[in-house]
């Protein structure tokens, strides 16, 4: 199977520009893509995100995750579970149909081929592999998830305060 890869650079770097808030009422759910995951785009067109809003399902948070190992490049589903497992983003073994699910779903909409493949030896195997929409998607979710990353900074920043002040006086 071959594969078209979308060069990066330096110019696909999130500014930090003030946007408009997602509306939380909104489906984005994966089998449409139309929908959006980023509130907003910059001058040169990169996504940009502001706010948590919701993104549909609840098991819609794996799929950054898949599509970043997809990046490099054809790979089976066993593997993408191993990948999971050992960036631990479950506190357990990690949901294999959930796993497949998501596949399943990124598939029709768009974002992910899958072919099956005997070149290693044993029975044929499903290989997954981004397209150019699922590195679109991929870009839309670093802008979200960049958001979430400042988002739990300012939580965090805000608790040790509280947690320095409050607690020292109320002992």
């Amino acid at each position: 199977m071959t594969t078209t890869r979308r060069p990066r650079d330096a110019a696909r770097v999130q500014p930090e520009v003030p946007i408009a808030a997602v509306d939380p009422t909104e489906d984005t759910s994966a089998g449409s893509s139309a929908d959006a995951l980023a509130s907003d785009r910059d001058e040169a067109g990169v996504p940009v995100h502001h706010g948590w809003a919701p993104l549909g399902v609840r098991r819609r948070w794996m799929e950054p995750f898949l599509l970043a190992i997809l990046t490099g490049g054809p790979t089976h589903g066993y593997a993408i579970i191993g990948e999971l497992e050992q960036m631990g983003i479950t506190g357990g073994a990690v949901d294999v149909g959930q796993v497949y699910r998501t596949l399943r779903e990124l598939e029709e909409a768009g974002q992910v081929t899958s072919a099956w493949s005997t070149e290693a030896p044993g029975p044929a195997r499903r290989e997954y592999d981004l397209t150019d929409a699922g590195f679109e998607a991929l870009d839309e979710w670093a802008a979200v998830m960049k958001e979430r990353i400042r988002l739990i900074g300012e939580f965090d920043g805000r608790y040790l305060e509280w947690v320095a002040r409050d607690r020292r006086t109320r002992s």
